[in-house]
């Protein structure tokens, strides 16, 4: 069983490694944001296709709990990173934790 360990140890590993570039990737696309980035830009386009599958439902959630239609600042990409940090503890832990177990 302690194949199935080291597989699930280096799992969890990979998985952390994916989740920390993705929480990168989020705070570099809130980051060109800031500066009205040229739409057809290649690096813009990926940044924009890699982020928005998740950070659109957040947006509308948050437009519909503001009583104006919104507050001026976008905190959909905080909240993204919170709950990329969520998955990273609970489920990086969890196989870490599995993998421990079977070895």
């Amino acid at each position: 069983m302690f194949v199935a360990g080291n597989f699930l140890s280096a799992v969890a590993m990979v998985l952390h490694m994916l989740l920390q570039a993705y929480i990168w990737v989020i705070i570099i696309r809130a980051l060109i944001s800031w500066v009205n980035p040229d739409p057809w830009n290649p690096i813009v386009q990926t940044l924009n296709r890699l982020t928005d599958p998740l950070l659109d439902p957040i947006r509308r959630r948050l437009v519909r709990f503001s009583r104006h239609g919104g507050v001026g600042i976008d905190l959909s990409p905080l909240l993204l990173i919170a709950a990329v940090y969520l998955v990273d503890f609970f489920l990086v832990a969890t196989l870490e934790d599995l993998s421990t177990r079977l070895r």
